[in-house]
């Protein structure tokens, strides 16, 4: 008969783990295995898992994974109520928690420790370091924006932009904390937020800002710029149709190539006339054509005047038909196709992301 907690214990694992060959958990293949888990265990504690009476003795009404459950609602509901006072409390509640000198030396010394863990990048030591800096020294922006720091470079963005915003919510002249913010909300893909952060950060420093800090604004305007960029060359594609501005019209684009009339298949596929289709494959595995290509799609100018030109409307209508494959060489004499040829050979590629992330140092703060 167990005697021990630790004895009660082993016999709550056993039975956890014979009913988890019974329950679906485990499969009929992990039978000897769990047997000869439950042999160690038993023969290791001194009890006998195949007493029924022992094993109710030890396990009472509830067996071990009720009892792991319920431990494991307590433990997530003192978490959040813990959470709360951390990022709301204010006034007279904190003037009442204000910490002693001594305490305050202590922390001080933790912080010391956590700044040299960060330079060493144990940024995990450092995280916990600043976590016990904060214990005895709550709400502090120095050591919150430190661990802000801290999570940033172990890329726990998340927890860099909790401490962050909790640190210049206590003291919004600390402008580091902005910095971080800042870096924080642009790792998460906040580029707007992140552009806010250094905007406030750069008011507080005051004289225009430092250099770190203005370069993290304009990273994360330009991110903005760009993403704005994004969607508004995205609308008018989506949209479809030729006139007003539009992108471009692929269905007409498919009908040059002697597609069906109603915008084409789906797929890519189409039926042409007599003569057949040409081989696009084969045609854009040329480098030239797919350059052509590519910056025909993204100039929806270019693409309506290229719809818009009778001779290719002629030669689009007389392939469709049946009529064959134009003369290209009497066809680039028309001087107005021979210009738009070469506009879409000239092409003109956006410049290249230059992949600069936003944020003024990772060091810890003072």
């Amino acid at each position: 008969m167990a005697t021990t907690t630790k004895q009660r214990l082993a016999l709550a694992i056993c039975d956890f783990l014979s009913t988890s060959l019974t329950d679906g958990t485990l499969s009929a293949e992990d039978k000897d295995s769990i047997d000869v888990a439950i042999n160690c265990i038993g023969e290791s504690f001194k009890v006998d898992p195949t007493d029924p009476a022992a094993v109710s003795a030890a396990t009472g009404t509830q067996n071990l994974l009720q009892i792991y459950g319920v431990y494991e609602k307590l433990k997530s509901t003192t978490t959040a109520s813990a959470a709360k006072p951390a990022s709301n409390t204010a006034g007279t509640s904190e003037k009442a928690k204000e910490p002693t000198d001594d305490e305050k030396a202590r922390a001080e010394d933790l912080k010391a420790r956590g700044n040299r863990a960060m330079a060493s990048k144990d940024y995990p030591a450092a995280i916990d370091l600043y976590t016990q800096a904060l214990a005895l020294h709550p709400r502090n922006a120095i050591y919150l924006s430190n661990r802000a720091a801290a999570y940033s470079a172990a890329r726990d963005h998340a927890s860099a932009r909790a401490d962050a915003e909790q640190a210049v919510s206590i003291d919004p002249k600390y402008t580091k904390a902005w910095s971080r913010l800042g870096l924080a909300r642009f790792a998460l893909g906040d580029a707007k937020g992140s552009m806010e952060a250094y905007r406030q950060g750069i008011e507080h420093e005051g004289n225009g800002g430092s250099e770190a800090m203005k370069k993290g604004f304009e990273t994360a305007k330009r991110r903005v710029d760009e993403l704005e960029g994004e969607t508004a060359d995205a609308a008018p594609t989506a949209r479809g149709g030729g006139g007003g501005g539009g992108g471009p019209d692929l269905a007409s684009l498919a009908s040059l190539f002697g597609g069906g009339g109603g915008g084409g298949n789906r797929d890519g596929a189409s039926g042409g006339g007599g003569g057949g289709l040409p081989d696009l494959s084969s045609i854009m595995s040329n480098p030239m054509f797919a350059s052509m290509a590519q910056n025909l799609m993204s100039n929806p100018d270019m693409m309506q005047n290229l719809m818009s030109n009778p001779r290719l409307r002629e030669m689009a209508d007389r392939f469709s038909s049946g009529g064959g494959m134009p003369d290209l060489g009497s066809l680039m004499n028309d001087p107005n196709i021979a210009d738009m040829a070469r506009n879409m050979m000239g092409g003109g590629g956006g410049g290249a992301d230059d992949g600069s992330n936003p944020g003024a140092g990772r060091g810890a703060g003072r």
